[in-house]
């Protein structure tokens, strides 16, 4: 019997894996679309990670194995769909929202932070559904996981000004940020707003968005379209670099090393949140202040954008933390109903399979 915590463990995982075999292919793609417009709109925000959403809505294994297949051109019918409705959903969630979600996050930092803390919390219930038992890989993994979190969290905010817009430097914030994304309780935006990308890029989509408006009014406008591109082209390249080789790595280390993988997993959820505190404004930067590489001076001090203000920790009123746990715990509410939601239609097919199956002894 001492073998027991590594064959649940297993257990676990090849129930997993049949439940994605078992679920009716309207389903996974219910699934897809539902993930991948919650990874879209996590991905436009610091803190929140995508591969969270899609953990939550029940396809984050299947979606990594979907790209590692696609990638080694095993190409599956059902990993197409599942790719396609992810792909699309997330891609139509970014261009609609890029725009509200900036401004949300400048003008109600401490509202949408303390909903996406509660968002990323509730992923933590569903690693540990796959992770558990405790066993030492899992905790050693999660220790290296949290710590990693936790230095993200306290390094200093690279200046994005300085040779930042190259096109090599903006590919290797698509990768990173893509690559980012994937992973639950690793926030794609987080990582981009650490290597002082996210503004421009989230910029960018918003003139991407306005520029094909403009389209379609006849009203084509080359210059917003041509600035959008210069940033969105490499990045694009980059998330599909990122994408295709962390599935892969991803894939690879489940296969070999589960339980420290899904430890690092859950102890990157919990860490996110270290970089999630929400009671900080922005605040005008004074005279010889640097901000996007440039020092701040009395001539230039009123045209520096909020969101571009340096960030300082303010006192909360009573109201404004009541109102935060509030909002974390809805936070956390919403992740579980996603995951409950996506799980709907795998009890009638298990029980379909179950009726089905060769009766075992025991």
């Amino acid at each position: 019997m001492s073998a027991r915590p590594a064959e649940t463990a297993d257990a676990a995982r090849a129930h997993a894996q049949e439940d994605e075999r078992l679920a009716p292919l309207g389903v996974v793609a219910l699934r897809g679309a539902l993930g991948g417009a919650l990874m879209g709109l996590a991905n436009l925000v610091p803190g929140i990670s995508g591969g969270t959403m899609l953990l939550a809505a029940g396809v984050y294994p299947a979606f990594i194995r979907a790209v590692a297949d696609v990638t080694r051109l095993r190409l599956r019918p059902r990993s197409l769909v599942l790719l396609a409705v992810v792909g699309l959903a997330a891609a139509s969630a970014i261009l609609t929202l890029a725009g509200p979600t900036h401004t949300l996050v400048v003008e109600r930092r401490w509202i949408m932070f303390s909903l996406f803390i509660g968002l990323t919390l509730g992923g933590v219930p569903l690693v540990w559904r796959l992770a558990a038992p405790l066993t030492r890989p899992v905790v050693a993994g999660a220790v290296a996981g949290f710590a990693a979190m936790l230095l993200l969290a306290v390094a200093p905010t690279p200046d994005s000004a300085g040779g930042g817009a190259a096109a090599g430097w903006l590919l290797l914030s698509g990768a990173a940020g893509a690559g980012a994304m994937i992973l639950p309780g690793v926030s794609g935006g987080y990582l981009l707003l650490l290597l002082g990308q996210y503004l421009r890029i989230l910029a960018a989509v918003d003139d991407l968005k306005q520029a094909l408006l403009g389209l379609r009014a006849g009203a084509l406008d080359g210059a917003l379209l041509s600035d959008a591109l210069v940033v969105l082209i490499p990045v694009g390249l980059g998330v599909a670099l990122g994408l295709v080789g962390v599935s892969n790595l991803l894939r690879w280390t489940l296969d070999r090393f589960p339980n420290a993988t899904l430890g690092v997993l859950l102890g990157l959820l919990l860490g996110a949140v270290a970089g999630l505190w929400p009671f900080r404004e922005g605040v005008p930067p004074s005279p010889g202040d640097v901000v996007r590489g440039v020092v701040v001076t009395e001539a230039n001090r009123d045209a520096i954008e909020p969101e571009d203000w340096p960030l300082a920790p303010f006192q909360p009123t009573a109201g404004q933390v009541a109102a935060a746990l509030a909002l974390v715990l809805a936070g956390f509410g919403v992740t579980l109903a996603v995951d409950r939601v996506g799980r709907i239609g795998e009890a009638p097919a298990r029980k379909a399979h179950a009726g089905t199956s060769p009766a075992q002894g025991g």
